[in-house]
């Protein structure tokens, strides 16, 4: 361990860890104020940060032990505990107990997702996450909060569809679902393997700018619609025409003690 802090650390990761790190301790600070916008915005620039963090990582060959545990707890402060307050302090409230219970077992979770996808990320098949991945999960919550505006009440064409306690009642249950999904078996692709470098069908630019244009015109609605959609895509692979199964590396499973036999 001495030997290792004497070589150093990488500077830039590093530098983003701790920018990932900055957005969620200004999204609680935010939060506090009563700026609810403004927290959701932070959460989704820290999402931003968190991509690019791997990414020069993983270029640049300077992935660490240190970098993996550092960025784990950026992303705890910055997807599981911002989010969690967020969602709490803006719909949840006037549920009392159960509303910041709702809030702790989304950060709950978000922590045994990281402490799990710590010690099976060199064991799973990469292209795969097991469980929703906490920033997507602290996406869909910033999302829902930058659509739904300064109260959560849903308004279209300042209609009212939706009223506070419905509004507050689903957020409940969309965290509670969430949280479940992080640690759920349910595998998720990653986005973080796709090679943008290979050719791909010029269809796929058109669409990609197509996308962009449209959420330029609506961005909280297709963000959310984006993170929303991700978190259903789990479950395809149940679907009656892709029972395949994706295989991975070495099981799925962690073993809890040395020489444990392992079920068939």
């Amino acid at each position: 361990m001495k030997r290792e802090l004497r070589r150093g650390v990488y500077i830039l990761p590093s530098m983003l860890s701790i920018g990932n790190l900055f957005c969620g301790f200004y999204a609680i600070i935010a939060i506090y104020k009563y700026d609810y916008s403004k927290a959701a915005v932070a959460i989704l620039i820290a999402l931003v940060i968190d991509f690019l963090d791997g990414a020069v990582a993983r270029i640049a060959k300077a992935t660490s032990d240190f970098g993996v545990e550092l960025d784990s707890l950026a992303d705890l402060i910055s997807f599981g505990v911002a989010p969690g307050m967020l969602a709490y302090a803006f719909a949840m409230k006037p549920f009392g107990r159960i509303g910041w219970l709702a809030a702790f077992l989304f950060a709950a979770c978000g922590a045994l997702r990281l402490a799990r996808f710590n010690i099976q990320t060199k064991k799973l098949d990469k292209r795969y996450f097991v469980g929703l991945p906490i920033p997507a999960a602290a996406g869909i919550v910033a999302s829902c909060v930058l659509f739904l505006g300064e109260s959560p009440s849903l308004e279209i064409f300042e209609y009212q569809v939706l009223s506070p306690e419905v509004t507050s009642a689903l957020m409940v249950v969309l965290m509670t679902v969430t949280a479940f999904l992080m640690v759920s078996k349910i595998r998720y692709r990653s986005l973080k393997e796709i090679d943008i470098a290979r050719r791909h069908p010029f269809t796929i630019l058109i669409s990609l700018i197509l996308a962009m244009l449209i959420i330029a015109s609506e961005p909280s609605l297709l963000l959310f619609g984006f993170f929303f959609l991700y978190a259903l895509s789990g479950f395809l692979r149940y679907l009656p025409f892709r029972r395949k199964r994706i295989p991975l590396d070495l099981g799925e499973e962690l073993e809890l003690t040395p020489g444990e036999p392992r079920s068939p």
